[in-house]
């Protein structure tokens, strides 16, 4: 017997979305969603991207899973919706292709970390940490206190490679030279259409534009739905008057509270 999520793909399309910050949860989902696609043996897959970006090792799996998929036959075309940034080019640029609408937001090729000084505020409300320690960095970002010239240097060479590692991405999977990629990589965002200018991008389009290129490399009928996979569990509160905008606040918070410290391929809105 066949079970009905092991049958073969071979005529099919595959669909995966990628929708707000990219982190250990879309992490775990997205390679899940690879899994079945290469155990279903889908010819093609349309990757829909809608992030602005996130946690550098789970951008970093995701790229890697893609690359992975690729190797064994599987062509994949890059669908840019609204915003496909920092952390969302890093993953796309692992596709064969990419489509951005002409007014998408992209690029944000850059590195950042962040923490938080609070020595004057604990100051003034009589709050002192006391730090034991077994090296000399191990506090290091300690919201008590300010960053010495030596901790910044060790931190400002940690955002260079997590730099050089993203650059080097982005110019082996469009295939362009790491000085003109890093002409562009510091940070600036662009539209859809300037990306293509630069190379960034293949083409500018909407998702079904992404979904003819996809069945055209995989000598697939045009009229082919993708089925999509990996979808996430809809939470009860979104289902609630306002409930979408108060999930996405609630994402935006845990976002900047996990990440605090971490570095990030993130573009800050």
């Amino acid at each position: 017997m066949i079970w009905p999520w092991r049958r073969k793909s071979k005529k099919r399309m595959a669909r995966i979305i990628i929708d707000g910050p990219i982190n250990g949860s879309t992490r775990k989902l997205v390679l899940k969603a690879l899994r079945q696609v290469e155990d279903r043996e889908f010819p093609a897959l349309l990757l829909r991207i809608d992030s602005p970006g996130g946690t550098v090792g789970d951008s970093q799996e995701i790229h890697a899973a893609l690359l992975r998929l690729r190797e064994k036959g599987c062509h994949i075309v890059a669908s840019f919706g609204n915003i496909s940034a920092s952390g969302g080019v890093y993953v796309g640029v692992a596709a064969e292709k990419i489509i951005a609408n002409p007014g998408t937001i992209t690029g944000s090729i850059g590195v950042i970390l962040r923490g938080n000084n609070l020595s004057k505020l604990l100051e003034k409300i009589g709050i002192k940490f006391e730090t034991i320690k077994s090296g000399l960095y191990k506090d290091i970002l300690s919201p008590d206190r300010a960053l010495s010239p030596e901790e910044r240097s060790l931190l400002q060479s940690l955002i260079d490679s997590s730099y050089e590692q993203f650059v080097t991405a982005v110019a082996e999977g469009r295939k362009l030279n790491k000085e003109d990629v890093k002409s562009f990589a510091d940070g600036r965002v662009f539209t859809g259409t300037q990306a293509k200018q630069l190379g960034l991008i293949d083409d500018t389009g909407d998702e079904n534009d992404a979904r003819l290129l996809a069945a055209e490399l995989a000598d697939l009928d045009q009229k082919v739905r993708p089925i999509t996979l990996g979808r996430p569990k809809k939470k009860l509160i979104g289902l609630l008057p306002g409930g979408k905008m108060f999930s996405k606040l609630l994402e935006t918070i845990s976002m900047e509270l996990s990440t605090s410290g971490q570095i990030l391929w993130l573009f800050r809105q």
